[in-house]
């Protein structure tokens, strides 16, 4: 090869070696820029759904037209008044919730069960006529309570309730919270507790919404856990430990594993959103937890 042709040969590879990188980093650039996702370009393996109340700053109408545009299914914990807004776009109230459902004051104490009943047996006929599936309830604190009391009185509680929703086809959904960092002294604190629970009902429609984060941080072992009780579990929440922040890999957990277990038990219900997001862009943060999860 001559001199000329070597210098031509060595000036092609180097545009092409400089041509490749370029073009690898403008990738990379496009991967690691938020970008909108649609419901098209999901996998939709599971039904994503994100937690109102970590959003309140953004109009309830303003939110649903933007959680649709995504690709989200539902919003979770929404009140009966707020069900109208996000129909419009497409999108189911997820898990139905209500002003009277209190976290420390729950099901676990007899003296709370003539208002809970009366309270939640509205909701429920509400839900069943709008084709909701899903109501939250919670055990309350405990008080020096122990677990045996506790199982009695919610199933006395609970029971009735139970039944009533069975007519309107509607499943009544207990709460998993940490009592170690967000909820001191709340008694449905690990799975077996709610799992014990929900086969003391002896009712199909009573299910437990496992909080990743929550569990997480009481007992870890979250994919075991999650493949062991799964029949007992319709709904799950998202969050960072530590911090309830972005579940990206600023924190502990591995969501796309974690949902890759989940989806394999052959779930069909709700993976919602729970974090709370720190950037500026609370929708950016929102997109990147679905593409996250979106296994």
């Amino acid at each position: 090869m001559s001199k000329t042709n070597r210098r031509l040969a060595i000036k092609t590879i180097t545009l092409g070696a400089g041509a490749l990188g370029l073009s690898s980093f403008s990738s990379l650039q496009a991967e690691t820029k938020p970008t909108a996702l649609n419901v098209k370009r999901l996998n939709n393996n599971i039904k994503h759904s994100a937690c109102r109340w970590c959003y309140q700053n953004i109009p309830l109408d303003d939110f649903a037209k933007n959680a649709a545009e995504i690709g989200l299914s539902g919003i979770d914990l929404l009140r009966p008044e707020e069900w109208d807004t996000v129909e419009k776009y497409g999108l189911k109230c997820s898990m139905a919730t209500d002003s009277f459902a209190d976290i420390q004051n729950g099901f676990n104490e007899i003296k709370n069960h003539k208002h809970l009943q009366a309270s939640y047996k509205t909701l429920i006929e509400k839900v069943g006529k709008r084709g909701i599936k899903n109501v939250i309830v919670f055990s309350g604190n405990r008080r020096g309570m122990d677990d045996e009391t506790g199982f009695k009185n919610c199933v006395i509680g609970l029971r009735p309730l139970l039944e009533f929703a069975e007519e309107h086809n509607v499943n009544l959904v207990m709460e998993l919270l940490n009592s170690k960092v967000n909820h001191p002294d709340y008694m449905c604190d690990h799975t077996e507790w709610g799992v014990e629970l929900a086969k003391r009902t002896e009712m199909p429609n009573f299910k437990l919404l496992y909080d990743i984060y929550h569990m997480q941080i009481m007992e870890g072992d979250v994919i075991a856990t999650i493949k062991k009780h799964h029949k007992y579990i319709n709904h799950y929440h998202t969050g960072g430990v530590p911090g309830r922040n972005e579940i990206n890999d600023s924190q502990e957990l591995f969501y796309p594993a974690i949902v890759k277990a989940i989806i394999e038990t052959g779930f069909d219900g709700y993976l919602a959103q729970e974090f709370v997001p720190t950037y500026d862009d609370k929708l950016a943060a929102l997109k990147e937890g679905i593409k996250i999860c979106d296994v």
